[in-house]
């Protein structure tokens, strides 16, 4: 559809508007038509110059250069703005809708972690830190157990790298997959997560420090649960001494994600051979009916 020919500044929006107006696809017409509004309207209220334009297209393509196999870039910028949790609270009930809240995915989900017996360790490759035994379980919004659940779980190290970032770590090391059980439960033994800084040798690092931001996340681990009949789960579970529960760079935390991390210093430890102190946590999720659909994984 022809556009026109712009006169003025005001001609700029609704001829792109006409312009786009044809497409066979109605939600694509309405998201692009959002979209030009609102990059528009950005571009007037600060009144954009050239020299800034020309920097938030750098900033963009250096996102694109700056991801890989290992490393996400574009998804840590959405991250670090809110926008992956504004995402994904809009999509999953304003963290409300049931006991269990959604989280963001983040960078750092592989996929085909191996496959691991309940109450088996997730730790491959020796990892010192205080040892961590998990137990959770899986329930529907009526509060009936889901048995045949698959969990991924992954998570840092105590010195706060996933191991793809840390050639010392064996492939796959603390990352599994689990099934619940008749029960609805699963469990198995890490070690205590800690928090970390999100990387910051590219462009989101920079805007980070332009904004005099810290870079870190508070200590967690990632649970994704996927059932068919059932809308797939994915949240993080926070540790809830960390001193950046209150100022996660991806404002990733909310008040149902703070678990229980309960610390013990004496008394029978879960398995032989561990030393005070040792950590539990036990947690609930609970998952809602819909339609069961696994992310694409950021990483390889």
């Amino acid at each position: 559809m022809a556009a026109g020919i712009i006169e003025t500044v005001e001609d700029v929006t609704p001829n792109v508007l006409r312009a786009m107006s044809g497409a066979d696809n109605v939600r694509l017409q309405t998201v692009m038509e959002a979209f030009v509004r609102h990059m528009h309207a950005f571009a007037r209220e600060v009144n954009l110059t050239e020299a800034e334009y020309d920097l938030g297209i750098d900033f963009l393509n250096r996102i694109g250069q700056a991801t890989h196999d290992s490393h996400n870039e574009g998804i840590l910028f959405a991250d670090a703005i809110g926008f992956s949790t504004l995402v994904c609270l809009i999509n999953n009930g304003n963290a409300g809708a049931t006991e269990t809240a959604a989280a963001l995915l983040g960078p750092f989900w592989r996929a085909n972690s191996p496959r691991t017996a309940n109450g088996g360790s997730i730790v491959r490759s020796p990892t010192p830190g205080p040892e961590l035994f998990v137990t959770c379980e899986v329930v529907d919004v009526g509060g009936k157990a889901l048995a045949g659940v698959d969990i991924d779980v992954w998570q840092s190290s105590p010195i706060g790298l996933y191991e793809n970032q840390d050639d010392t770590q064996a492939d796959m090391n603390l990352r599994g997959k689990l099934t619940t059980d008749a029960a609805g439960r699963f469990s198995f033994r890490s070690v205590k997560p800690a928090g970390y800084p999100v990387p910051t040798d590219g462009p989101v690092g920079e805007m980070l420090r332009a904004q005099n931001r810290h870079p870190y996340r508070p200590a967690h681990i990632h649970f994704l649960g996927f059932k068919p009949g059932y809308k797939s789960l994915i949240t993080q579970v926070f540790v809830d001494d960390d001193a950046h529960l209150e100022s996660d760079v991806v404002f990733g935390v909310t008040r149902a994600l703070v678990g229980d991390y309960r610390r013990n210093d004496k008394g029978e430890p879960p398995a032989p051979g561990v030393e005070a102190p040792w950590y539990t946590l036990n947690y609930r999720f609970v998952m809602e009916p819909g339609e069961a659909i696994l992310p694409k994984p950021p990483i390889k």
